[in-house]
């Protein structure tokens, strides 16, 4: 690319991504009738029935990316009796403003997800909704569905509860700036008067979350950890990708929503509601986990055994830290992806593998996930003691094409990604790298660069390779239109 239209980098992405949505069946604008609708809708009148409670005088605060602004979820905590922690989830009440089967819900429930590119958001809801009707944002009265629980010492949620209530958000915290805090590197940026309860709040946060990770590891959650590359655009130019790494500011928010997801999901149940599951079956490749992990020295049983397996990637993980995310990787990918599943009231699916859980829901995120939307209205049907909202059939369907559309979604982010990928590197061609295999299949092997952390196709010496093999490549060709970055074996 001549320095000339160098500048455009974020306008060719931009158009490349609309192109891929379309490609992918997914809408990348909103049609008349949803602006229509969304001109008409005001924003809900205060009012505390029996119903909804008046917490709008807790230390709630938001803790999310630099540039979010789609907030779904706060969050708060206090001591309780015995040395257990009680926290408190509010999500948003979405379902309040976008009523099912209206234009807004129809155009919502075709995308099913905010899809998140690297050029341009795609929100499931026009952004006067997700970034601020319906969005937590600071120093606004909304409505919520919260989520409470108690959490003993040992990590365990040993009571909870689900209630709707109004709640005020006192501070819009960032991911990066609470774990340094946290980790005794600097001053808490508030972004308004919350006050020292709010540092209280957050350590309670952060030793119940760290208590609960802890909890769950034990009972087989899996210990893994990925590089996902985020372009870094300077004058609409991207200058680098860096990869996104795990804190303790995002255990706190991950621990919460996977609590409360098992909270809903048990809700649920518990009101002979039938749900919306999250599953991950057994893993398709556990041969090949088998094996990766006796070329590390660990011998794994045959049979899929996900305590085995967290076992095998801490110790990994504490022996070779740098290369543990592309571990990591080989893993997820042998793991097989995620599937959401209708759950009839009184049976029992398949669970979540990953996550060591039978009971796991949508729930926490109804501004960018459709399921999450379908869950809150199940909730405040099962609330409000109404009739169940959709019928088995109906779910059915929905889990289907959830999953489907999802798994579209997330093709288009990668496939926009790599087209960043590939403008960052089309002035490199000829340069060796360090890679290790990501896939290998008859279709073709994947490598991904250890840094910058890129994944492309090997267009030569691919014979031989399994999935977490270590190789120098050659970069010999980009094509940013379509994505394409291709490497040859050298040495």
């Amino acid at each position: 690319m001549t320095e000339s239209n160098s500048h455009h980098h974020r306008s060719i992405l931009k158009s490349i991504a609309r192109n891929v949505m379309i490609e992918r069946g997914l809408l990348p604008d909103f049609p008349p009738e949803v602006m229509v609708e969304l001109g008409k809708i005001k924003a809900p009148l205060f009012q505390v029935n029996g119903l909804t409670r008046d917490l709008r005088d807790f230390v709630w605060c938001s803790i999310d990316n630099d540039d979010s602004r789609d907030l779904d979820q706060l969050t708060c905590a206090e001591p309780a009796s015995n040395g257990s922690v009680k926290i408190l989830v509010a999500v948003a009440d979405v379902d309040v403003l976008v009523k099912r089967g209206s234009p807004l819900d129809d155009h919502a429930s075709h995308n099913t997800t905010s899809v998140y590119t690297a050029a341009e958001i795609f929100p499931m809801l026009p952004e006067q909704l997700s970034t601020d009707m319906t969005s937590l944002n600071l120093d606004s009265d909304r409505l919520s569905v919260v989520v409470e629980m108690v959490i003993a010492p040992d990590g365990s949620v040993s009571k909870s509860d689900i209630y709707r209530a109004w709640v005020r958000n006192c501070a819009k915290l960032t991911y990066n700036n609470v774990a340094k805090w946290l980790d005794g590197n600097g001053e808490l940026h508030i972004a308004s008067g919350a006050n020292k309860h709010l540092s209280v709040s957050l350590r309670l946060q952060d030793s119940a979350a760290q208590k609960m990770k802890a909890l769950r590891h034990q009972h087989g959650a899996l210990s893994l950890e990925t590089i996902q590359a985020r372009p870094v655009f300077e004058d609409d130019q991207i200058r680098d990708l860096e990869p996104d790494e795990k804190n303790r500011a995002k255990d706190i928010i991950e621990d919460f929503m996977i609590a409360s997801n098992g909270v809903v999901a048990r809700f649920l149940a518990s009101k002979h509601f039938p749900s919306l599951r999250r599953v991950v079956r057994t893993p398709k490749r556990w041969d090949r986990i088998v094996e990766i992990a006796s070329d590390h020295g660990t011998k794994l049983p045959l049979e899929p055994d996900p305590i085995a397996l967290d076992k095998f990637l801490v110790s990994a993980k504490a022996k070779d830290p740098i290369r543990f995310p592309d571990l990591s990787l080989t893993v997820i990918k042998l793991l097989g992806s995620g599937e959401y599943m209708a759950e009839k009231a009184g049976t029992t699916g398949p669970g979540h593998f990953g996550l060591a859980m039978r009971d796991y829901s949508h729930a926490t995120a109804p501004n960018r996930r459709y399921p999450d939307l379908i869950t809150q209205r199940l909730l405040k049907a099962a609330l409000a003691g109404t009739p169940v909202p959709y019928n088995d059939d109906e779910l059915e369907v929905l889990a289907k094409h959830c999953t489907e559309a999802e798994n579209a979604a997330k093709k288009v982010e990668r496939q926009v990604g790599k087209s960043a990928a590939a403008m960052f590197l089309e002035s490199r061609i000829g340069e060796q790298f360090e890679s290790i295999v990501t896939g290998a299949s008859p279709k073709g092997v994947w490598v991904r660069l250890i840094h910058p952390p890129i994944e492309g196709r090997l267009t030569t010496g691919s014979e031989k390779l399994d999935v977490g093999d270590r190789l120098r490549v050659q970069l010999v060709h980009t094509d940013i239109e379509r994505g394409f970055i291709d490497f040859k074996r050298v040495g």
